[in-house]
């Protein structure tokens, strides 16, 4: 998400040290004076961490990489097409149900509600039949742009205009076929759903019923309407979808004196979103809770389009990226998540139960029981996960912890108590199952090394972090490992810049802010970046260009430019069909404002993407890629 929201999240005051407090001294002064030297002794060779492809021929990568973007346009190598698909405004093909998008903005609240909503984020395509020429997408709309998004923006808010916002959020179930050489949405579709800020959604794991879930519309805690910033997105081995609840703090007004706990949180005296002055319950002094009940991974059934989706409160509440599975040996999930804010943390949560046969229905409560771990990354390259346990250390009654409820409820107190490491915004995660690997973004974090504010330390050792990176884990044993050995994969940046902090050590293409990571079957890594509009063609970002999307060859550690996107747009989300010959990415918010929100006079100012219509809005797609010969995107 490239909106300013995420940098101004930064609510971490505890007194919990960074790893340059505990690391030895010599070593501190090393990752304070010297990025090369701190490179040399934190980078070894890259790890052969393919044991997915063994025995392949050829080059991983296999594409002839592309120039810096600069332009209004969408570009993929040559030998590729790449056309945009459902966006914005779209039906999303209920039957009887289907309103046409209108260009001047014009469509109702009702009628968004039937409709795509606005800046696509994580996605996943879902075969049918294990088709790799029909199946469906599902995927996050996570926030709005309110200038576009109205006829006449921001300019006499309205109760209607707050329904339309909060119908433009959630998420969309759409199918989609391969007809005719090209990949078309099929409507109506007895699959097609919109959930919205509105959408009745159930509660389960330990904070269900909770007394701090519980509010005057919900006296039983139970059940929570909508969900909203919805970022990242991870599928199960079970068959449903997994979806974060980011920046949920900016949609809640505080008042003058908001509490300590939602201080933590990043509440504010007024919401960035204007809801709550016709949607009572975004009101946080008169509905404390109700922030609460959000923050949340929520878990979707996109092939049962009768079911209710729940929030999983097992896996701790946090400005979720998404939630990512890995399967133990003996067949439990472990969960990996992250924090999109500075300063905060890295998940992961084991079930306590085996993955059982018979899909999403026999695993209904499966992430409802286990235990929840914080990240900690130690300077001499090893880390532990400590358990976010209620009775276990300081998270006691006397310790501000009622029960294992509250735990997850305030998980950001919980791993304030236990020391988890405070991360440069960590966001999408890749896993290798069979190499037993995780990796994970670090956007940037230009608060980092700034007068009081943590310090550089191993795991993220650039003051005023502009460009990000990647850094991954491998745990010592199987996924539900408590110890683990980290290193980086790759610090982003362009040494053409002359402070050092800015070079990074990228191996082949620069970029710069790295936003999701997925990872394809045959053991390429993707990374998608995403620089806001206020930082992008100037400064240390000057010759980075658009947002873009490059191929990792892990082997060998070159990072190759595949795509790069319109004007301001963030690149995000990728998924492919099982035989690996179609990709679909989003484009989210083309022609992004500096201030996030569009002038609707001049809607088209920055981008005008994708229909390039004189005096049109830009809109966020879904981009389908293919290669013109059929083969295997990426080889």
């Amino acid at each position: 998400m490239a909106k300013d929201f995420d940098t101004l999240e930064d609510s971490n005051r505890s007194g919990n040290p960074s790893i340059h407090d505990v690391s030895d001294p010599r070593r501190r002064v090393v990752l304070q004076g010297g990025l090369a030297a701190a490179i040399a002794g934190a980078f070894g060779p890259l790890l052969a961490s393919c044991a997915g492809m063994v025995g392949r021929s050829g080059p991983l990568v296999g594409f002839k990489g592309i120039r810096v973007g600069t332009g209004d346009a969408l570009v993929v190598p040559e030998g590729y097409v790449a056309e945009a698909l459902a966006a914005w405004g779209e039906p999303v093909g209920i039957a009887g149900a289907m309103p046409a998008w209108q260009p001047d903005a014009s469509n109702t609240a009702d009628e968004q509600a039937l409709q795509m909503g606005m800046h696509h984020d994580g996605i996943h395509f879902y075969p049918l039949e294990g088709s790799s020429t029909r199946g469906l997408l599902v995927m996050n709309h996570e926030y709005v742009d309110d200038g576009l998004l109205h006829p006449d923006g921001l300019k006499t808010w309205t109760p209607e205009k707050v329904r339309k916002s909060q119908a433009a959020h959630g998420v969309a179930v759409i199918e989609i076929a391969l007809t005719g050489g090209r990949w078309q949405m099929v409507r109506p579709s007895r699959y097609a759903r919109r959930f919205t800020a509105n959408t009745p959604f159930a509660i389960g794991g330990p904070a269900a019923g909770h007394a701090l879930m519980k509010t005057a519309a919900d006296p039983s805690g139970r059940t929570v309407l909508g969900t909203f910033n919805n970022c990242a997105s991870g599928m199960t081995p079970w068959g449903t979808y997994l979806s974060g609840e980011e920046n949920f703090a900016f949609y809640f007004a505080a008042g003058d004196k908001p509490d300590a706990h939602q201080q933590r949180w990043g509440l504010r005296k007024s919401a960035s979103f204007r809801w709550p002055e016709h949607d009572e319950r975004f009101d946080a002094v008169k509905h404390p809770n109700e922030p609460n009940r959000f923050g949340w991974v929520v878990e979707i059934d996109p092939m049962d389009p009768t079911s209710v989706p729940v929030k999983r409160t097992a896996l701790g509440r946090a400005a979720h990226e998404g939630a990512w599975i890995a399967t133990t040996k003996d067949g439990r999930a472990v969960a990996y998540s992250g924090e999109d804010a500075r300063f905060e943390y890295i998940y992961k949560f084991v079930s306590r139960d085996r993955i059982a046969p018979g899909g999403a229905k026999a695993n209904r409560e499966l992430l409802d029981h286990g235990t929840l771990y914080v990240a900690r990354f130690d300077a001499d390259g090893s880390g532990r996960w400590l358990p976010l346990v209620h009775g276990q250390g300081p998270l006691t009654t006397a310790g501000g912890f009622a029960d294992q409820g509250e735990v997850v409820i305030k998980a950001r107190q919980a791993s304030d108590a236990l020391g988890g490491t405070k991360m440069d915004r960590p966001e999408w995660l890749a896993i290798d199952q069979k190499a037993g690997e995780v990796y994970c973004t670090l956007t940037n974090n230009s608060s980092r090394g700034q007068p009081n504010q943590p310090a550089v330390d191993a795991v993220n050792p650039r003051a005023n972090n502009a460009m990000g990176g990647v850094i991954r884990w491998k745990e010592d044993g199987d996924f539900d490992g408590t110890t683990f050995r980290w290193s980086h994969l790759v610090l982003a940046g362009d040494p053409a810049n002359e402070r050092a902090e800015a070079k990074g050590n990228v191996k082949g293409d620069i970029f710069a802010c790295p936003d999701g990571l997925v990872l394809d079957t045959r053991g390429v890594l993707w990374i998608q970046t995403d620089a806001h509009a206020t930082q992008m063609y100037k400064g240390e970002l000057k010759n980075i260009g658009n947002n873009q999307m490059l191929a990792c060859d892990r082997t060998t550690g070159e990072v190759r430019r595949f795509l790069t996107g319109p004007t301001n747009c963030e690149v995000t989300g990728a998924t492919l069909t099982p035989d690996g010959t179609t990709m679909f990415i989003n484009i989210q918010h083309p022609g992004e404002a500096p201030g996030d929100r569009s002038d609707p006079a001049n809607p088209g100012r920055f981008s005008r993407w994708p229909d390039m219509a004189p005096g049109g809005r830009p809109r966020s797609a879904t981009v389908v890629i293919r290669r013109r010969d059929g083969g295997v995107i990426g080889s």
